[in-house]
């Protein structure tokens, strides 16, 4: 069985082993793929694996050896499963990997902000602290997140956990969510955006990318929010007009905007954020714990076994 691993350095930069998936074919590892190479390189290939290279219609027409793509993440958008099915190719997808590690980068940013650690790291650095003739130094207003209400958009497993984290420092919860507020657990409180933008100190996305929530936080609904309070996105960068967020937070709207995701991956290096005072943005890393992209490894080569003994799972489009 000829495997392909079109980019495969995004999971495993070399602290991995391929050596479950060798186990199952004669596998080959690519780096980086560009899109003019990944005919050539998938031409003898009855299983590709990807985690960003778009496996569009074109490209599956053009390979009639292809039996299976594994998608090396929970999204599958980039490949086209409809042409896939037509083709009579098996895609698949890997679910939940992340929680926890996504989970930890979210509130990581709620903690940054509330409790400025990078500004005060960065004055130690600089010898403020030393300076001081006080036994303590700050130079800004600091929070307590117990007693303050946080928002959610979006209730799956990664929401739900969060909501679970915030209960546990004493934050109120409400959500957007499309689950029956009966089913919910005790201490979300379901709500409406209008509802959620109004009364939340802190409102965090984990919601799926879709045309009814491209840009849903733009500089109408961020002008609908508390003034000063934060947002977090470590759901899908094209959730906000990022622009809009960058004029929000020189304006004070936004008090803080921590985000793990941006619109243009990688972005362009004049993007109005990177160089707004209370946008801290770490590089797509939420899901890249160790222990996150093992399991995704672990995943993925079970995929790849269940798929060849005939059995598959996590198809996306069967």
């Amino acid at each position: 069985m000829k495997i392909t691993v079109l980019d495969g350095y995004g999971m495993n930069p070399s602290d991995l082993s391929w050596k479950g998936l060798e186990e199952l074919g004669d596998v080959t590892v690519y780096p980086r793929t560009s899109p003019d190479k990944v005919v050539e390189r998938s031409r003898d290939a009855e299983i590709l694996l990807t985690n960003k290279v778009v496996i569009g219609r074109e490209t599956i027409a053009a390979l009639p050896k292809l039996r299976y793509v594994g998608v090396l993440a929970t999204g599958y958008n980039v490949v086209d499963v409809d042409a896939a099915r037509e083709h009579g190719v098996t895609v698949t997808n890997v679910p939940a990997y992340s929680t926890d590690s996504v989970v930890q980068m979210t509130l990581s940013h709620i903690l940054n902000i509330t409790g400025r650690v990078a500004h005060y790291a960065r004055l130690n650095r600089e010898g403020r602290w030393s300076a001081s003739p006080d036994f303590c130094y700050w130079d800004t207003p600091l929070t307590e997140l117990s007693g303050k209400t946080i928002g959610i958009v979006g209730l799956g497993n990664i929401g739900m956990k969060v909501a679970s984290m915030a209960r546990c420092l004493g934050m109120d919860v409400f959500a957007l969510t499309g689950k029956d507020s009966a089913t919910l657990p005790d201490g979300i409180q379901k709500t409406t955006l209008d509802g959620l933008l109004g009364v939340s100190d802190v409102l965090t996305l984990h919601c799926p990318l879709t045309e009814k929530t491209r840009n849903m936080i733009n500089a109408e609904t961020i002008g609908r929010m508390k003034h000063g309070a934060i947002l977090i996105n470590t759901g899908r960068g094209p959730l906000v007009d990022e622009q809009a967020v960058a004029d929000a937070l020189v304006s004070g709207q936004l008090g803080g905007y921590g985000a793990d995701v941006m619109c243009s991956e990688p972005p362009s290096a004049d993007n109005p954020l990177f160089s707004t005072p209370n946008a801290f943005i770490t590089p797509h890393i939420a899901w890249a714990t160790l222990e996150a992209r093992q399991r995704l490894m672990d995943t993925a080569v079970a995929n790849v076994r269940m798929f060849i003994a005939g059995n598959p799972q996590n198809v996306v489009n069967g």
